[in-house]
């Protein structure tokens, strides 16, 4: 069996990405077996939070309709971008050897950085929550400005495991609000994955910054994936408040000015968005550009009857 022939075989019998396949098939070298194979695929580093609208469940679509990863992108020697990462589900589905990830939210990206460089320290801190409602809402209640880098890591991961639904939503002053979620014995600290993730992130960086500072770094051949705030599909559709700032036309409208930008260096670009007239609209007409239609799952909504299938745009340049 040839070197391509061992990539594509873990590739199809693990329904994995090409980029992490040809990964597990050089760490495996002269050992590769689909054996070993199988226990490198189920000790990977998985995303530490839940996360409203993550693309998870999306991938495996993606994939199939042969839209990412992108079939040219040389994850060898270009790098990855994922400037609103949230739960970076993209980022622990590829774990490209050259990344950078960002996001407006510093609380998520402090988190990011502390299981990077603390781990230990993070653990031993979420080990000493406890589920209760009085508690979480103790917690919630706590001034991220008076905590250290270890305490605002603990205490994201803690509601966000705790919260309803794992929503992040903060209001105008930019504190916390979701109320407390009901569950049966929930994970606070998964020790094990949180080691995993900090062996994935050693050599990544992760910044707290706007995604058009990506244009300083961006180069011919590298992948940038945007998950923005999604365009609103109603009046009342944006109450998943990601950070304080609205992320409405204006907002949308010079995202898409970066998109052409990258599109234009050479870059692949791929961007997920709510399926509305002015999101389609914005994206027509960009030379190379393609807006393709994917069906996602809808979790959130205060009504049973609002949940289930939602067709969203996942636009590629490629």
């Amino acid at each position: 069996m040839t070197r391509e022939q061992a990539i594509k075989k873990i590739e199809q019998s693990f329904d994995i990405n090409p980029i992490f396949a040809r990964k597990v098939y050089e760490l495996l070298g002269a050992n590769f077996s689909v054996e070993k194979a199988e226990k490198i695929i189920k000790s990977k580093a998985k995303p530490f939070v839940k996360w409203v609208g993550g693309k998870r469940q999306l991938l495996s679509q993606f994939r199939k309709m042969n839209l990412y990863p992108p079939e040219k992108f040389d994850a060898m020697k270009n790098s990855y971008f994922e400037p609103f990462v949230g739960g970076g589900a993209v980022f622990f589905d590829l774990l490209p050897n050259k990344a950078f990830l960002s996001d407006l939210n510093n609380d998520l990206v402090i988190t990011y950085n502390v299981i990077k460089s603390d781990v230990n320290a993070l653990i031993k801190s979420l080990n000493k929550h406890i589920y209760d409602k009085e508690y979480f809402l103790k917690i919630r209640a706590k001034d991220v400005n008076k905590l250290s880098d270890v305490e605002i890591a603990s205490r994201f991961i803690y509601l966000n495991r705790t919260g309803f639904n794992g929503m992040y939503r903060v209001n105008s002053k930019g504190q916390f609000n979701v109320p407390f979620g009901k569950y049966t014995n929930p994970i606070i600290c998964d020790e094990d994955n949180l080691r995993k993730v900090s062996e994935a992130l050693k050599n990544v960086e992760i910044k707290h910054q706007d995604y058009k500072a990506i244009l300083k770094k961006a180069k011919k051949g590298d992948f940038i994936y945007f998950d923005p705030p999604y365009y609103p599909v109603s009046k009342t559709a944006s109450f998943t408040s990601y950070t304080a700032d609205s992320f409405l036309d204006k907002e949308q409208l010079e995202l898409r000015n970066t998109f052409a930008e990258l599109s234009k260096r050479g870059c692949f670009v791929m961007l997920s968005n709510s399926d509305v007239p002015f999101i389609n609209k914005i994206y027509s007409g960009i030379k190379g550009v393609r807006i393709n239609k994917v069906q996602a799952g809808r979790a959130i909504n205060s009504k049973s009857t609002g949940r289930g299938k939602v067709t969203e745009v996942l636009v590629t340049n490629y």
